[in-house]
């Protein structure tokens, strides 16, 4: 094992292939050190000074990097699992295909971070700072999200697999094939967030905030979008069957062609929401708010519409058979004849 005393610890410094395994560097100043290939396993560097740093290649994994300064070092390739970084200082730094296996990055700062291709299984990044990140393809499966700030960060492509993201910000993010399946994203800020062709099955999505978001084509089979505010939302093509809706706020969202049969739909705001060609056979839409929504050519086949407010609703070529429309307020509505009812 190597000793930190063989070496001369200073900025700058040429530390190449160097043997520092569980060497005490704590607080060391290494800017602009050169540590490409350097084996840090199980070393101290809690507070160290790492800015501008060559780590390239580096054996860091067990390391306690606890509140040091890595802003702007290279740490590409990097191994890094099981490390700890709490509130560690990485802004800009490039941690591309690092492997980050359970790490610990609470409180970190990784704005603007390249964190492409990156292995961040099971890894805590709860309440990081990942605004502007890149992690475009990286591996999430099971990481800790909680209340982290992802605000524009690109997660396009990466998998979230099983990830916990609840009060989580993504305002803004892109998630465009993201992989969220089982995810729990409960609470989390998506306004704006672009989740095109995301696979979001069996997630959970209580009280999401996705509204003006852009959802189309993504898979939301059996995920659960109680009380969801999806204002606005883009959800052009997705399939929600069986998804619990209840109480979902939808006022003026794109549901066009979109697959609900058998979705809870129960006292959903859908006013002004567009349906045409949606697929809504057997779904529960008892008490839901379809005032002025736009259903032309939408299968309702089987529905329950028990008290829903159909108030100039356009129906037009719509399919009701065997729907409950049992207590519907369908004053105004244009029906599937074409007629305007009384």
């Amino acid at each position: 094992m190597g000793r930190e005393d063989d070496y001369t610890i200073e900025p700058g410094a040429d530390l190449r292939g160097a043997d520092l395994r569980g060497a005490d560097l704590n607080g060391a100043d290494l800017n602009g050190a050169h540590l490409n290939g350097a084996h840090l396993s199980g070393a101290n560097l809690s507070g160290a000074f790492l800015v501008g740093a060559n780590l390239n290649g580096a054996d860091l994994s067990g390391a306690d990097l606890n509140g040091a300064y890595l802003n702007g070092a290279d740490l590409s390739g990097a191994d890094l699992h099981g490390a700890n970084l709490h509130g560690a200082n990485l802004h800009g730094a490039n941690l591309h295909d690092a492997n980050l296996h359970d790490a610990n990055l609470h409180d970190a700062n990784l704005l603007g971070t390249d964190l492409r291709g990156a292995d961040l299984t099971s890894a805590d990044l709860n309440g990081a700072n990942l605004n502007g990140a890149n992690l475009t393809g990286a591996n999430l499966t099971g990481a800790n999200l909680r209340d982290a700030h992802l605000i524009g960060t690109g997660l396009r492509g990466a998998n979230l697999y099983g990830a916990v993201l609840t009060g989580a910000h993504l305002r803004g993010a892109d998630l465009r094939d993201a992989h969220l399946r089982d995810a729990n994203l409960s609470g989390a800020v998506l306004t704006g967030a672009h989740l095109n062709g995301a696979d979001l099955r069996g997630a959970d999505l209580n009280g999401v905030n996705l509204s003006g978001a852009y959802l189309r084509d993504a898979n939301l089979t059996n995920a659960n979008l109680t009380n969801a505010n999806l204002i606005g939302a883009d959800l052009n093509g997705v399939n929600l069957s069986g998804v619990n809706l209840s109480g979902a706020h939808l006022r003026g969202a794109d549901l066009r062609d979109a697959h609900l049969s058998g979705a809870n739909l129960s006292g959903a705001d859908l006013s002004g929401a567009n349906l045409s060609g949606a697929n809504l056979t057997n779904a529960n839409l008892l008490g839901a708010d379809l005032s002025g929504a736009y259903l032309n050519g939408a299968d309702l086949s089987g529905a329950n519409l028990h008290d829903a407010d159909l108030s100039g609703a356009y129906l037009h070529g719509a399919y009701l058979n065997g729907a409950n429309l049992e207590g519907a307020d369908l004053s105004g509505a244009t029906m599937p004849d074409g007629s305007v009812h009384e």
